[in-house]
């Protein structure tokens, strides 16, 4: 019998088996899906780069070649979005402005607000800032004042200041006090030229005067919605008559006033990209505007990309869009992120903007005539609900802050893509699937790629 024979045979069962390392996640991949199933949730799901190919088309990132700069995300604060979160006990106050207007982990990191200069339809009453008796006029405007402003709005916009000491703000009348209009109405009209000097003066009280309570305003539109002088309040005003507003009053009464504050136009819908248009092509006004806005309840999301080729030195900012009480989650998260949020970066906006913050459950406050149907990102009824709006702007704020600059990225017919290098450095995909089947797609990026699945009815950003 041979020794070596009686030798025990190792057992490769019993052996331990050397762990292997997890897969190293390189992609943090953030999901909402339309049937709320899942919103704005981290996923566990392994992201990883790869060299290897497959057969999964790919959204290509390029982050060497960039477009517009990221100025902000976010809603407007109306006056009666303020009153609602104002009545808050202090302490759930308090969390609430963390979650929207911080900078933590548990923040959706609001970072541009629109406010009404004077009343908008979703303000409790119509006022303005010089209102006069019937028959009176104020042209010294030495009855100006921000009395109804002091009430809610300016406390509360100090206290977001307080968190959130970089926001910018983009004030919009609805109205002038209607002493200086045709129809002596809040509702329609026009501005009568002769108040147009009058009328320059009180926007620049106005700035001034908020810069005393430490808020900066960064941009003004001369006026909301020129073309639709049915909202309470409201002002029709051409597009001639907005060009020699600015060319003759407001530009050169701002840069007399030493003012940065940018003149923004049109802000209205983006059926009418010949408004904003009209306005450059004048070179006595065009000198005075930094840019146009834009609304899309009319249009196509595509015309702000018309107004930058006519216009390349001017920027855009995509300034308001509500959603109703009547409509579904689904159809307007979808139909949001696709055009709103996706939509408008792609189409070299500087901004995307929902419409109000917050609203009771009976969609109040408003004026008498406003808009009883606009769903706020917040419904306040002593308990804080977050709506569909609120996940619309979430879903891209939360990842990309101001400073960002939008990044090639090629487009698959399968799915609305935007990419966005912040100024961290991270590179942001934001995708949506609107469509009923799950997508397996790549993430290519500097000739490697990361195969991911976006659930069907679903948005998803992803972070590396």
């Amino acid at each position: 019998m041979s020794v070596g024979n009686c030798q025990k045979k190792k057992n490769v069962e019993n052996t331990p088996q050397t762990p292997q390392a997890p897969a190293a996640n390189d992609v943090d991949f953030w999901l909402t899906k339309a049937d709320q199933t899942a919103l704005l949730k981290k996923q566990s799901t392994v992201i990883a780069f790869k060299a290897a190919t497959n057969s999964f088309a790919s959204i290509e990132v390029d982050s060497t070649v960039t477009y517009q700069a990221v100025d902000g995300f976010g809603y407007t604060l109306t006056g009666g979005s303020a009153t609602l979160i104002n009545k808050l006990p202090s302490a759930q106050k308090q969390s609430l402005l963390q979650e929207l207007f911080g900078k933590n982990e548990n923040s959706v990191g609001i970072s541009y607000l629109r406010i009404s200069i004077a009343a908008s339809d979703l303000s409790a009453e119509v006022f303005s800032y010089d209102d006069m008796p019937a028959g009176q006029t104020d042209v010294a405007l030495s009855n100006f004042n921000l009395s109804k402003d002091t009430v809610d709005l300016i406390p509360l916009l100090k206290e977001i200041l307080a968190i959130s000491p970089g926001i910018k703000i983009l004030g919009s009348p609805w109205s002038p006090p209607v002493w200086m209009k045709d129809n002596g109405s809040s509702i329609g009209g026009s501005l009568q030229p002769q108040y147009y000097g009058v009328y320059a003066q009180y926007f620049i009280k106005y700035i001034e005067a908020m810069k005393t309570h430490g808020i900066t305003i960064d941009a003004i539109t001369p006026q909301n919605e020129p073309q639709h002088g049915g909202n309470n309040p409201s002002m029709v005003m051409s597009a001639e008559q907005q060009a020699a507003f600015i060319k003759g009053h407001l530009g050169p009464a701002f840069a007399s006033a030493g003012l940065t504050t940018k003149i923004i136009v049109w802000d209205h819908n983006c059926d009418n990209p010949q408004y904003p248009i009209t306005i450059l092509n004048d070179a006595d006004a065009k000198k005075y505007v930094d840019g146009s806005a834009f609304h899309l309840y009319a249009g196509s999301i595509e015309a702000l990309s018309t107004v930058h080729a006519s216009h390349p030195d001017k920027n855009v900012y995509f300034t308001e869009q509500w959603t109703g009480s009547n409509e579904s989650f689904e159809g307007n998260f979808k139909w949001h992120i696709r055009n709103v949020m996706i939509g408008s970066m792609r189409n070299w906006s500087r901004i995307a903007l929902e419409w109000n913050l917050a609203n009771d459950g009976n969609f109040n406050p408003h004026t008498p005539g406003g808009c009883t149907q606009c769903k706020g990102a917040l419904t306040i009824d002593g308990a804080v609900n977050r709506n569909v709006s609120y996940y619309i702007v979430a879903q891209v704020s939360k990842f990309v802050p101001p400073g960002s600059v939008r990044i090639k990225s090629t487009v698959i017919s399968e799915l609305q893509s935007v990419a966005f290098e912040t100024p961290a450095g991270k590179k942001v995909l934001v995708a949506l699937n609107d469509g009923a089947g799950d997508i397996t797609f790549n993430i290519k990026y500097k000739g490697k790629w990361a195969a991911t699945t976006l659930p069907a009815n679903s948005a998803g950003t992803y972070i590396w």
